[in-house]
């Protein structure tokens, strides 16, 4: 379960810009009148968001949690039980990349420990939740990512690095501290879950 921070990195105040409340109109508008509280997760996506825009941190703070409840009629309980539930949403404040590190058994028995390993040696942090001194990296454990066939799998933000080695950490790691994003998905060049070498089955398109 995600820990609330304390109150000395919480804004005092948060308001949704337009760019927030034009995304908060259409998800609003896929739910029946009076069950806008079924929205609490995307909108909760949307505040985290709004705070990686205006802040480069993507964070929930109690003020945006406050926002939330107020937009879809709903005690600001519920949505704190909400945010701190799930590990998506970070109620403190975050590196510029959310490494994200799969331990799970696939993983596991495939290199996660050399894939914490390389990430703790590139960024200089020592335990799970930290963030690197000059701020560009958080390290979180989770548990499993859903992609075992390729595993190991290192999520930075939203994105999957799948097939990952200390290696492709250093060189994934060092692109990031440029500004530069790789493209997600296998870092061997599998298509998909495709077996190594490329696919062996429906190799051919039948006409007619």
């Amino acid at each position: 379960m995600a820990q609330t921070n304390g109150s000395a990195s919480q804004p005092s105040s948060f308001a949704f810009d337009d760019a927030s409340e034009a995304e908060i109109s259409r998800i609003v508008s896929r739910y029946p009148a009076g069950r806008q509280a079924s929205a609490v997760i995307p909108v909760l996506y949307v505040a985290q968001n709004q705070m990686r825009r205006q802040t480069g941190s993507a964070w929930v703070p109690i003020k945006a949690m406050d926002a939330v409840g107020a937009r879809l009629g709903m005690p600001p309980i519920r949505v704190y039980e909400v945010a701190t539930f799930y590990l998506m949403f970070n109620t403190s404040p975050i590196g510029t990349y959310h490494l994200q590190v799969c331990t799970t058994t696939p993983c596991w028995l495939l290199g996660s420990d050399d894939i914490t390993e390389a990430c703790r040696k590139a960024t200089g942090i020592k335990g799970w939740g930290e963030t690197s001194e000059d701020g560009v990296f958080t390290m979180t454990e989770v548990e499993c990512l859903g992609a075992c066939v390729n595993a190991p799998i290192l999520q930075v933000d939203d994105d999957f690095y799948e097939d990952m080695d200390a290696e492709r950490v250093d060189q994934l790691l060092a692109a990031l501290r440029r500004g530069d994003r790789p493209k997600p998905g296998s870092m061997t060049g599998r298509q998909t879950s495709a077996p190594e070498g490329g696919p062996t089955t429906l190799t051919t398109v039948q006409e007619g």
